[in-house]
């Protein structure tokens, strides 16, 4: 009897030609490259080093796009944000010790994310493993241990023929719900060392789906069909399961009112009548939120910043749909399904009644106003005039990629993503340097379109050799950089909490020249000719620099009192 399975593991004349012929000159290298061709990567990030040139040798040989960053955690960065636009798992390639560890910020930023990033690393020489003190150079006694705590999971190569297989089982871990880092790492000597092989044609790593239980889901939908008052958040998870318009289906069944999560930003209509945006820092909407007798809680955990500083205290019954098992009531009891948004949500469309309730558009109206009262009380004109200006100048369907600074946290509340997988930021760990290199990243996995970063003069900084990337390869990538003379929301905290601040006042160039002496056009600009300038500088095709001189304030805390 044969089986199907028979006839598609059954290889092709030609198939066998080329495995008992391989191409001479291939080593370890090519092994990887072309297990990665072979999954569908078409570009890799990263830097090279002297322990990982047997894989940097083999990109030659290889019709992979390679992007090189100046900096690991850049190029880190940069394969996040590759991977949050296309949903791919972005390889990273880098070299032993002091290139990896530089990397470990920016993995635990796709880590707190769920953005998919293969990171692939040279090892010491397979005689060096085991934990030994042999003087190798970049030696680490164990080197997987610094991101065994950072990453999904760790897969350690002794030998050639283990490359295809590991590569494969962990580009099938990056992309399985949650999505997140991986990490393989090869050792110098089987990169370098001439391979007899077949090439790498065929490689299968199909991503497991992450299903609800339906008998929770039945529980679920009765609960929901029979709420008075449900209210929905919706996190990251929903962006990047593609689910926003079966959130929005069930939202608009339900008639429940919707908050996004900084991560979650774009997954629900800004401007619709069940939309109440993402003032998650505010009491007036934690308010709301504790007053609803059913809470659907997607694809987010509800951490600091997705419930008012843990200040958010349902009173009623808390639903949780979460691809990741350990944020399951992990700050809330609740009735805890482990899936994916797309999964779960599609599971409640088919089993919840559909409800009439009129009252519904008009609470949330109402809400929008008291928080729209409570911001114009605080003579904030300028932060919200700078904000509205970004927006009228940035197209609709671009990307921005925004770094820890004051007007970031101004747009996780208040900033309009028009759409999914719009709005990204370094919220999930809170690292400095994200937004110009994710940006570069997200201009290389799309160079239709051009892409914003946001970054305060003290994030920037972290970046600045990063333009040399820009210019390299021409990337689409416009750069807002609001200088403010130092850590700006750091000082507001030190005042605040001390009276004075330390340590946040900043020497910093003139970013202009700087972005000319690296052939990129700049230019300073002010609050009122902002948009102006951004919008033209979006406009013309390759790296441009606008540098806003500005001190922003933050809204006032609800959280502290």
């Amino acid at each position: 009897m044969t089986h199907d399975h028979d006839l598609e593991l059954r290889p092709t004349a030609a198939q066998i030609s080329a495995a008992l012929n391989p191409p001479p000159g291939r080593n370890g290298g090519d092994l990887v490259v072309e297990t990665l061709a072979g999954l569908g990567a078409t570009t890799v990030f990263g830097l090279p080093g002297q322990h990982a040139l047997g894989m940097f040798d083999a990109l030659r040989r290889s019709d992979l796009r390679y992007i090189g960053l100046r900096v690991e955690n850049n190029a880190g960065f940069a394969a996040d944000a590759y991977g949050r636009i296309t949903g791919e798992a972005a390889p990273l390639l880098l070299s032993t010790g002091p290139g990896a560890l530089t990397s470990l910020a920016a993995l635990q930023e796709a880590r707190a994310a769920s953005a998919p990033v293969l990171a692939i690393s040279s090892q010491i020489p397979t005689a060096g493993l085991g934990g030994g003190r042999h003087g190798y150079l970049h030696e680490l006694p164990d080197q997987s241990a610094s991101f065994r705590g950072v990453v999904k999971t760790v897969h350690t190569v002794r030998t050639q023929s283990q490359i295809p297989s590991a590569i494969a089982e962990a580009w099938k871990s990056a992309l399985t719900a949650p999505h997140g880092p991986v990490w393989v790492e090869i050792p110098q000597d089987v990169l370098l060392a001439p391979t007899l092989l077949p090439v790498v044609t065929a490689v299968d790593a199909t991503p497991e789906d992450v299903l609800p239980r339906p008998e929770l889901t039945a529980v679920a939908a009765d609960l929901l069909s029979k709420a008075s008052r449900p209210a929905i958040i919706a996190g990251g998870g929903v962006v990047r399961a593609d689910a926003s318009k079966k959130l929005r289906q069930l939202a608009e069944k339900l008639q429940a009112p919707v908050v996004t999560t900084p991560g979650g930003k774009g997954a629900f209509p800004w401007t619709h009548p069940l939309s109440l945006q993402s003032w998650l820092e505010d009491r007036y909407t934690t308010d709301f939120l504790e007053d609803a007798d059913v809470v659907l809680v997607v694809g987010s955990g509800l951490g600091e910043l997705s419930s008012n500083y843990h200040t958010f205290a349902p009173r009623g019954r808390v639903v949780q749909i979460e691809a990741d098992l350990g944020k399951l009531e992990s700050n809330h009891p609740a009735l805890g399904i482990h899936a994916d948004a797309w999964h779960g949500l599609q599971a409640l469309l088919e089993t919840v009644t559909e409800r009439a309730d009129t009252s519904a558009p008009v609470r949330v109206a109402e809400l929008l106003g008291k928080v729209r009262e409570r911001i114009a009380s605080q003579e904030l004109t300028l932060e919200q005039g700078v904000l509205e200006s970004v927006r009228r100048a940035l197209p609709a369907n671009s990307p921005s990629f925004w770094d820890m600074t004051i007007l970031a946290y101004w747009a996780w509340s208040a900033f309009d993503a028009k759409g999914p997988n719009h709005l990204h930021s370094a919220q999930g760990a809170g690292g400095l340097g994200y937004g110009f290199p994710a940006a570069l990243g997200a201009a290389a996995a799309d160079p239709t379109r051009p892409v914003l970063a946001v970054s305060g003069d003290g994030g920037a900084l972290y970046s600045i050799a990063e333009l040399a990337t820009a210019k390299q390869y021409d990337l689409n990538v416009t750069w807002l950089i609001v200088d403010d003379g130092g850590y700006g929301i750091l000082r507001e905290y030190m005042t605040d909490a001390f009276g004075e601040a330390t340590a946040t006042e900043l020497t910093r160039p003139d970013y202009v020249a700087l972005a000319e002496s690296f052939g990129v056009r700049g230019v300073r600009t002010s609050p009122e000719a902002l948009e102006s300038d951004l919008a033209k500088a979006l406009g013309e095709p390759g790296p441009s620099v606008v540098v806003l001189p500005a001190v922003l304030r933050m809204f006032a805390a609800t959280h502290l009192g």
